[in-house]
């Protein structure tokens, strides 16, 4: 039985807030990937979902003469810190397990390596899972935070990778 369901997550406003600032679309298709990659690899479906789920909440929108920078970002990003934070702080919050939510911010420090000084780092299995589902969705010049998703049929995919996730655990 999972402490937190990727309801939950969905339906508590700040996830709502950070969600829809760094992209709900893009959000729960990386979330899937990662359930579906983590599957195949045998690794924990519902801490893998929950971090693609929440992997980019750090975002900040990087703007210049009112235009979205994607240069700018690039060069000054820290999200995967800022993201790891508050999924942190989040999970507890709606009772998540200690150990797991720990684990699934160290998923979204790790998933990317925009705000690192070198890319010499050594990832977990699971880690490394996040960042290719986030890769497996990209598009180029960030565009993938800014495909639109209503909100039932977001709330509707999020339902059924419970579904999935549930099964899987069973």
């Amino acid at each position: 039985m999972r402490d937190v369901t990727l309801l939950n997550i969905f339906e508590h406003h700040i996830a709502q807030k950070f969600l829809n600032r760094s992209g709900l679309a893009h959000a729960i298709a990386v979330s899937y990937h990662a359930f579906h990659l983590a599957k195949e690899h045998n690794l924990d479906v519902d801490i893998a979902a929950k971090s693609g789920l929440l992997h980019d909440m750090g975002h900040y929108t990087w703007y210049k003469n009112g235009k979205w920078d994607y240069d700018l970002y690039r060069q000054n990003d820290i999200h995967p810190i800022k993201g790891a934070e508050r999924a942190h702080k989040l999970l507890i919050r709606l009772g998540e397990n200690p150990i797991k939510a720990k684990t699934i911010a160290l998923a979204i420090l790790f998933h990317t390596d925009s705000f690192l000084p070198s890319n010499d780092i050594v990832r977990t299995p699971l880690q490394q899972i996040v960042k290719l589902a986030d890769e497996k969705d990209e598009e180029e010049g960030g565009l993938h935070h800014y495909r639109k998703i209503d909100f039932n049929r977001a709330k509707r995919s999020i339902i059924r990778l419970d579904e999935l996730i549930d099964q899987s655990l069973s």
